[in-house]
């Protein structure tokens, strides 16, 4: 018997109604009364621990767990695996899972969820290959899209294509992941309506359900809200994808990882414009449980995009300190070294700059490409070509590449070394020639040394380049002309041994009809046609011409009100304003009284007052030092009395002061 009377029967009654009606509180409150009779019990320890897990309190199920592991033994390595899991202490939970003497179904099910976690995908993917082949339960759909899930996962951060498994798209989440997986292997067309594919399958899932409104299908819509506009991105419609991202963000989804990634990718669009909004949108990336929602490479791409704003808002000493901080995490990583690099740059320490490269091109070779490329252009902007050359000539993989030797012969060229960049040429075909001879790029590079070689009066070295590609193509006129050329300054025989094989006149002869090249759009010069003679021209008689059609004069429109017996103004062509009777026009009587002059002037009344303008008029007040009532004519240089609003009680008027317009980006 229980305490208090109640059997421990009837408490195990409570326990499985509560159980049944997912009231775990109350069954929780029965087992305890359990076990204060018994302590080990087993059963009554299990059933604690699900209601526990149920009630979302795992560190008091695993407390409970680790009191009692003699007592428990194997018997919940699950729920142990599985509230680790859930306290993301996923290194832990897979050591847990690994120590099971028995791997369950379920087991098999948690165990591919940390190795997702852990981005061991291959892993995963047999883990889930294994559950679907070899079970058969309702929870099959879910296996397949998890499965999906890890395939999409190696495709976008592992660059892993696999043979497509024949996974049905029969629901919104596994079009999504496949959607995922298009988006890794640079199918963005398909990977788009991939994803509109997904919206509707959404919608037509959750419309059946009365319960769900239609903000509940907008947040469940987010996430692919949120892909659908990174491929828009991708794809170069930024103000598109910009409208889409700020549509997700203003839902405020529930889930931290979705609205980190929008927002680094808002910040992305904006880049050195509109910082103030990057500034905002960077909070949400610093969110609490981010870093267990995303991967380590959409971490390290959010903690890049930190330390460039950070540069772009000029806070020079946030950049150094973070990207010093990426350094020291990701060591062989460029991108970190490439921030300092632009920061040293904004505050002109080119030299420095270019020293912080070279360590880290000397330290890290494997990496080292992007790196000697940035030192070149380095170079060239402080005016260094040659150093610049030498720096791209020590690039290995892009050291024959024919944009590398173009970009090498052209600063050759402008520092008049046309030695080097001859080398150069002969470098690289060398290369091809044993790489790849005979290939559409060897031979190019063969002809563009040859035109060099001449351009530059260089024949005698020409002549190798054109026999290699005139014996490539012996019907090549223009290169054994070039070679008939060159070989024209160094051996006269060869020359002319040569120049048998040049085509006859008569087969070099076209059919081109001259008249008709001259009239064409692009003639820059056209001979005059003689007219042609058909017959005898004989000389007109004196008043003897060609009769021409002589058109009839149209009469012109008359004004409505037009009447013909009143003689036409003669100033009515000239402007109003320039016509002898023009008056300007008519002011009302309180515009007129308004002054543009001085404060309490009177525009209309000025002229009245003006006392030089009326000299006859008497004086209204007499004079100072003359009698009153004299009647002397006023002078024409007395000024009038000046007339003035009556100001304020006690004070003389200030302007008011104006209220600052608030921005559209929220500063004053």
């Amino acid at each position: 018997m229980a305490s208090g009377g109640v059997s421990v029967a009837s408490l195990w009654t409570e326990v499985n109604r509560s159980g049944q009606n997912g009231d775990y509180t109350r069954a929780l409150k029965a087992l305890t009364k359990i076990l204060h009779e018994n302590r080990e019990d087993v059963t009554a320890l299990h059933c604690k621990i699900v209601c526990l897990i149920q009630n979302g309190s795992f560190k008091e199920a695993l407390n409970v767990m680790n009191t009692q592991t003699k007592v428990l033994g194997s018997e919940v390595v699950f729920e142990k695996a599985y509230c680790e899991y859930r306290l993301n202490r996923v290194e832990s939970a897979l050591k847990t899972i690994e120590s099971a003497t028995e791997q369950t179904d379920k087991l098999k099910e948690l165990y591919g969820q940390v190795l997702y976690r852990l981005e061991r995908y291959n892993e995963c993917k047999a883990v889930y290959t294994d559950l679907i082949r070899n079970s058969q339960d309702e929870y099959e759909e879910e296996r397949k899209t998890n499965l999906a899930a890890v395939l999409a996962a190696m495709s976008q951060w592992e660059k892993i294509i696999f043979p497509d498994l024949g996974l049905p798209e029969l629901t919104y989440e596994l079009c999504y992941n496949a959607a995922c997986a298009l988006i890794g292997q640079g199918q963005l067309t398909e990977a788009y309506n991939k994803l509109q594919k997904a919206e509707e399958l959404c919608r037509l899932s959750l419309a059946d359900d009365s319960d769900v409104t239609e903000e509940d299908i907008e947040s469940e819509l987010a996430i692919i809200h949120s892909q659908m506009a990174y491929v828009m991105q991708l794809q170069g419609r930024t103000d598109e994808a910009l409208q889409l991202y700020n549509q997700v963000i203003k839902l405020k989804p529930s889930d931290v990882g979705l609205l980190a990634v929008t927002a680094n990718n808002i910040i992305t669009i904006n880049k050195d414009q509109n910082v103030f909004d990057s500034k905002k949108k960077v909070k949400l990336t610093n969110a609490e449980g981010v870093e267990y929602k995303l991967a380590k490479k959409q971490l390290q791409a959010i903690d890049f995009n930190k330390a460039l704003l950070s540069m772009y808002t000029n806070q020079a000493d946030q950049c150094r300190k973070l990207s010093s901080s990426l350094q020291t995490q990701n060591p062989g990583h460029p991108r970190p070294v490439l921030i300092q690099v632009a920061q040293l740059c904004r505050e002109k320490q080119h030299s420095r700059a270019i020293e912080l490269l070279q360590q880290f091109s000397d330290q890290h070779p494997e990496s080292a490409s992007g790196i000697k490329l940035t030192m070149a252009q380095l170079y060239l902007i402080q005016g260094h070509v040659t150093k610049a050359c030498d720096v791209l000539r020590s690039i290995k993989e892009f050291k024959h590449k024919p944009g590398m030797v173009s970009a090498l012969v052209t600063m050759y060229s402008h520092e008049e070394d046309i030695d080097g960049a001859i080398e150069v040429f002969k470098q690289a075909i060398e290369h091809y020639h044993s790489e790849q001879p005979g290939s559409a790029a060897h031979l190019a590079l063969v002809r563009e040394a040859a035109n060099f070689k001449l351009k530059y009066g260089r024949k005698k070295e020409a002549i190798s380049d054109l026999e290699q590609l005139w014996k490539q193509n012996k019907k090549d006129v223009h290169t054994l002309a070039q070679l008939i050329s060159a070989y024209s300054l160094v051996d006269t025989d060869k020359a002319k041994s040569l120049s048998k094989h040049l085509p006859s006149a008569d087969t070099m002869s076209f059919n081109v009809d001259v008249d008709e090249l001259e009239n064409s759009h692009g003639a820059t010069y056209v001979r005059k046609k003689a007219a042609k003679v058909t017959g005898e021209i004989l000389p007109k008689e004196q008043g003897e011409g060609d009769v021409r059609k002589k058109r009839k004069k149209k009469k012109g429109k008359l004004p409505k009100n037009y009447d013909p017996k009143s003689t036409p103004d003669p100033e009515r062509w000239l402007p109003m304003r320039e016509r002898s009777y023009y008056r300007g026009k008519k002011k009302g009587k309180k515009k007129e009284q308004i002054g543009k002059g001085t404060q309490g002037a009177m525009a209309g009344a000025s002229a009245e007052l003006d006392a030089s303008k009326t000299a006859s008029s008497p004086p209204t007040s007499p004079r100072p030092g003359s009698a009153t009532g004299s009647s002397a004519t006023v002078g024409s240089n007395v000024a009038p009395p000046r007339q003035q609003k009556p100001a304020s009680s006690g004070a003389s008027r200030k302007k008011a002061p104006q209220k600052k317009k608030k921005s559209g980006k929220g500063g004053w």
